[in-house]
């Protein structure tokens, strides 16, 4: 039992499991929507704090994805997704994608070099095609092999940190706007 009184499950190792998501909800993940389409070329996507840079020669990134995301599939069956670094002002997008349901319904996008959902308004993409999945304790591990990429934007990402949305502003770039008037 937690000091609260509440009961919390437990790893087979000993750790428990509402502990480990409070301590790993204080290093702050960027906030990345990745999309495919479906066999019938409907848009599909997920959100996820876990996107990561993998290697420069041959450029792969990677990200993790529950067992049970049904965009999984549609990921694996197509061989391809796009990673879309979401904005600063993009926190509403990002419940959207999370949630169930229509995760496109009034979402505005592009089709990217491979065909990929590029969302408006992002700050960045990487257009990919899987080069590996791996399974993981309850997560895969999916390895893109970049192909194309894209600036879109000069925006500050939307991060998450602490259990809630936020954005990035370097203090190097508030001196920077202060010196030129910015």
């Amino acid at each position: 039992m937690s000091e609260s009184g509440t009961r919390h499950r437990t790893a087979a190792d000993g750790i428990d499991g509402r502990r480990f998501r409070d301590v790993l909800g204080h290093f702050p993940t960027s906030v990345v929507a990745i999309t495919t389409t479906d066999a019938e070329a409907c848009p599909q996507g997920l959100i996820v704090g876990t996107f990561a840079s993998v290697s420069l020669d041959p450029p792969l990134v990677s990200f993790l994805v529950n067992h049970s995301s049904s965009t999984l599939r549609s990921i694996r069956d197509a061989g391809r997704f796009c990673a879309n670094a979401l904005a600063g002002n993009q926190e509403r997008l990002s419940r959207k994608m999370a949630t169930g349901g229509d995760r496109f319904e009034g979402v505005g996008w592009t089709a990217s070099p491979l065909g990929n959902p590029v969302l408006d308004g992002i700050v960045a993409w990487v257009d990919c095609t899987v080069e590996n999945t791996v399974e993981i304790g309850d997560h895969f591990l999916v390895v893109g092999r970049v192909r194309d990429l894209r600036i879109e934007s000069m925006r500050t990402p939307l991060l998450f940190f602490r259990g809630g949305y936020g954005d990035y502003l370097s203090s190097s770039m508030l001196v920077l706007d202060r010196l030129i008037g910015g």
